[in-house]
């Protein structure tokens, strides 16, 4: 399927679920829909970014953080996949003050002092985006050679909290061929999302993997 393919098969899943919004009124039955509306809003935002209309993207992505952040109020303790959703598409988007504004939220509801270590990975990309480096760096130390959570990822984060070059190519390469192994992708989306929203912190702190794959936007 083409990026514009995929992208009006996610504008039309967003709008399916928009339409479906208002009659909808226990507050669960919403905060689901509303996070299938996050999600539908991501995969159209990088389904833009893959074809090149970055403008276009930034919008649907900011749209997908409003809807993450939305859902969050009546969904089930420890749900802070929204969190890291909203975080990750202002990253996404280029959007440095929504971001900002994304992870001070993440950091107030404690995400940081959980057992799990989504949550700690969500309080653990927002306190890099507020140039907490080196408490970030403390969380990642948490989060690595664990079962249920993805070494490469932990060992990104913490080289980008280092500020280390060489081991965050390493290990932000490492989570891009994890991708490239996948059957199954956010939305169907084929996008290393996860891999764009690392170069995004990194970015900020003078370092790059210099990756090229066919799950990354052409440079």
């Amino acid at each position: 399927m083409s990026w514009a393919g995929h992208f009006e098969r996610e504008r039309g899943r967003y709008e399916d679920g928009e339409s479906r919004l208002p009659g909808l009124a226990d507050p669960d039955d919403r905060q689901r829909q509303l996070t299938r509306m996050g999600n539908a809003a991501t995969g159209a935002g990088l389904a833009l970014l893959m074809d090149g209309r970055r403008d276009d993207a930034a919008a649907w992505l900011a749209c997908a953080a409003e809807r993450y952040r939305e859902s969050f109020d009546d969904a089930p303790p420890g749900s802070w996949g929204r969190s890291i959703g909203a975080v990750k598409a202002r990253l996404l988007a280029g959007d440095w003050p929504g971001a900002e504004k994304e992870a001070h939220w993440t950091v107030a509801t404690e995400a940081a002092s959980s057992d799990s270590p989504i949550d700690r990975y969500a309080a653990c990309l927002a306190l890099i985006v507020l140039g907490e480096d080196e408490e970030a760096l403390r969380l990642t130390a948490s989060l690595t050679g664990r079962d249920d959570f993805p070494d490469d990822v932990a060992r990104a984060l913490a080289a980008i909290a280092a500020r280390d070059e060489h081991r965050y190519r390493q290990a932000t390469a490492a989570v891009l061929r994890s991708f490239e192994a996948r059957d199954g992708y956010l939305e169907d989306i084929p996008v290393a999302d996860t891999v764009l929203a690392l170069e995004a912190l990194a970015g900020r702190r003078g370092l790059t993997a210099e990756l090229d794959s066919p799950l990354l936007p052409r440079t």
